[in-house]
């Protein structure tokens, strides 16, 4: 059984990603959150409470033979508390989320996307929906940069396997993919 968290900024490409994930990984479940937009100290006990929940009803499904997918998770948390984007610290909440997420029973494979080419951002990140963070070039960029920090601590986590994925290229990056997780289905 396998949790599966795609993280990234905004305009790498995970939304087409976890759809593909989706699509092509039998009896998988996907999972699309936002975050909380109170960027209060409110918002930190809000974001807080719905962490715990989620990481609580992961460990209620331990014991089935769902896959889960994330399209974003407490790690967008983080990094946007850490690029200023919040009126709070969350460390103190995500290392405690974390060390949670690590006694899990799942194998966690967890990928941080990126583009190579940061220019990219710009033509991927035209939206007229609701945002809770302005989308910028600039701010996608030093959120790949924020995402890459976190890959250490991620590292350490027993049964988790960290991924970086360029997504510059969304065939080469699913073949990619493919191979990790042994997806024999393909739609390129």
């Amino acid at each position: 059984m396998k949790c599966i968290i795609v993280e990234g900024p905004q305009g790498c490409g995970k939304t087409t990603l976890v759809n593909y994930l989706r699509e092509n990984i039998p009896a998988s479940n996907l999972y699309r959150l936002s975050g909380e937009k109170d960027k209060t100290i409110k918002g930190k006990e809000k974001s807080k409470k719905m962490y715990l929940a989620l990481l609580k009803y992961m460990q209620e499904l331990e014991d089935t033979d769902i896959n889960l997918i994330f399209d974003r998770t407490f790690f967008t948390e983080q990094v946007y508390s850490k690029l200023g984007y919040k009126e709070y610290d969350f460390t103190d909440v995500y290392e405690i989320l974390l060390d949670k997420l690590g006694n899990l029973k799942y194998d966690i494979y967890y990928f941080s996307l990126y583009l190579k080419d940061i220019n990219e951002y710009n033509t991927r990140i035209k939206r007229q929906h609701h945002n809770y963070q302005d989308f910028s070039a600039l701010n996608s960029s030093n959120q790949q940069d924020m995402y890459h920090s976190l890959i250490p601590m991620i590292e350490a986590l027993p049964n988790t396997k960290v991924f970086e994925i360029a997504m510059d290229d969304f065939d080469k990056a699913y073949q990619e993919i493919d191979k990790i997780l042994d997806i024999t289905i393909h739609k390129y």
